[in-house]
């Protein structure tokens, strides 16, 4: 793979978009390598823990428009299989029993912006800011945009960023709930291993669990979201980190969820 890159190590998962001349533009060939990168961290029962990050001054500034118009005449073909190829990647992060942290470091749009709403913890510099971007060159969201950011930052405000095409600071997305919270440009790093050390010391069956339940309960009634509460946490103090937990907690120790 060379427009991504992914490490294993650690009990971490980290992908990078790897295309930083471009602004980490999505091409095929992006979207392929992400996949890829994308099932191995969430087939690798190591990983604790997946980072998505950019490489280069640019998060992601969505679809590669130049692709988009050298496909001439078969551009509408071309994105339906662009788009399901980047959604194969989508559905692989979102359905993952790990958490997901995406930093971001610089602009985020379109797809970009997509891939910033998959994050269970998402963490932005200052400087960075998010745009929509697709009806600004006459087409409409994908990457799970008009899925994920309604549930986010609420219908009216989606229906703005998307329709108007506005830029959202930092500082608003913030505000709004698009990211879990800004950081100064130079305290980013930090800030994301900070975050990842906590989760990869976490008990990550009982995250998984935790975030197919916060997924799920976006679209069942409050009757099924309770059965399936039931069902999860009777299972999560059945295993192996519900026994370490209570028994921690009784015993007024720290408990070791990557032991078991």
């Amino acid at each position: 793979m060379t427009s991504v890159t992914h490490t294993i190590a650690g009990g971490v998962g980290r992908i990078v978009l790897n295309r930083p001349d471009m602004g980490n533009a999505i091409d095929m060939g992006l979207a392929e390598d992400l996949l890829t990168a994308a099932q191995a961290c969430a087939e690798d029962a190591s990983v604790r823990c997946v980072v998505l990050s950019g490489a280069g001054r640019m998060f992601c500034v969505g679809g590669d428009i130049g692709s988009f118009a050298a496909a001439g005449d078969q551009m509408g073909t071309f994105l339906r299989a662009l788009a399901d190829k980047l959604h194969e990647a989508v559905l692989v992060l979102s359905r993952m029993d790990k958490p997901l942290v995406v930093a971001v470091h610089g602009p985020a749009a379109g797809a970009g912006l997509s891939l910033v709403a998959l994050g269970d913890i998402v963490l932005a510099s200052e400087a960075s800011h998010f745009t929509a971007a697709y009806t600004g060159i006459g087409v409409t969201p994908d990457g799970g945009m008009s899925w994920a950011l309604p549930r986010l930052v609420g219908l009216r405000t989606a229906q703005d960023m998307i329709l108007t095409n506005r830029r959202v600071s930092a500082a608003e997305a913030a505000s709004l709930g698009l990211i879990t919270r800004t950081v100064a440009a130079e305290a980013l790093e930090a800030e994301v291993e900070a975050v990842v050390a906590k989760l990869v010391a976490a008990p990550t069956r009982a995250l998984g669990a935790a975030r197919k339940l916060l997924v799920d309960g976006q679209t069942r009634g409050l009757a099924e979201q309770l059965e399936a509460e039931a069902a999860t946490i009777a299972a999560a103090a059945d295993g192996a980190e519900g026994r370490e937990g209570i028994g921690a907690f009784l015993a007024k120790r720290k408990p070791d969820f990557t032991a078991v």
